[in-house]
């Protein structure tokens, strides 16, 4: 089996992503099963974010980074929802509000390997408080940042990351799935509320070589970057065509 490098992976990413907001900025422009194609996407920057963690040489400098970019692309939204507000086209998105949240639960989950006693306990509550309230305020947190978790805490051992994503994937359809008087208004409706299709991420993690790749400003910027670019640009065409 041929397998992919990160950035490689990453490009292929931003592609289903850029497809999946052109489905929500355009309403009916795309099938609602391009959607839950694109399920997977979330789920393996979280994988990266993960990976990343233990790779990255300087860990402040990336979570500053995560950090940093979360409170641009919150005031970029605010701006663009103000200007925008009269044509009822909005942009609430924030991944890297997510991502940082999972940032801060594994530093705290690492912190604490190095106590023993009544710190470690008190640490790892602390760290389950912080992926909780992230769960309930982030962007697809219920799904993103549990899935962030399984992935740290089975690192290295892809049989039992896969494993917990199956299963997190049953619990999340079982909270989605809502019979409707149609197969078809069913199936749609699936798709809008897809989460439990995170698990389209495992065929993508399969064939990642664990290698980074390309490895330049270009590369480590380029999602940072292209994520809130793309969504601005289109809640601007989505304004102007209304």
């Amino acid at each position: 089996m041929k397998k992919f490098n990160a950035f490689q992976i990453k490009i292929f990413l931003i592609s289903l992503m850029l497809l999946d907001h052109i489905f929500s900025a355009f309403s009916g422009l795309i099938p609602s099963w391009v959607h839950g194609l694109t399920r997977g996407v979330a789920p393996m920057f979280a994988y990266f974010l993960v990976e990343g963690y233990f790779y990255t040489r300087n860990k402040r400098r990336y979570g500053s980074r995560l950090l940093g970019f979360a409170i641009f692309m919150y005031i970029g939204n605010m701006i663009i929802n103000t200007i925008f507000a009269s044509k009822d086209v909005m942009v609430n998105n924030n991944i890297f509000a997510t991502l940082f949240v999972g940032f801060i639960g594994i530093s705290i989950f690492e912190y604490a390997k190095k106590h023993e006693g009544f710190k470690k306990i008190l640490l790892r509550i602390l760290a389950t408080i912080v992926v909780i309230v992230g769960t309930m305020f982030t962007e697809g947190g219920i799904s993103v940042i549990p899935f962030i978790l399984i992935t740290y805490f089975f690192r290295g051992n892809m049989k039992k990351q896969i494993i917990g994503y199956l299963l997190l994937s049953v619990v999340l359809l079982s909270m989605e799935y809502v019979p409707y008087e149609s197969f078809n208004i069913t199936f749609d409706m699936l798709m809008y509320n897809s989460d439990f299709l995170e698990i389209l991420a495992i065929p993508t993690i399969i064939m990642y070589n664990g290698e980074r790749g390309l490895n330049n400003k270009f590369s480590k910027y380029l999602f940072y970057v292209f994520y809130p670019l793309h969504l601005w640009i289109l809640a601007t065409i989505s304004f102007m065509i209304k």
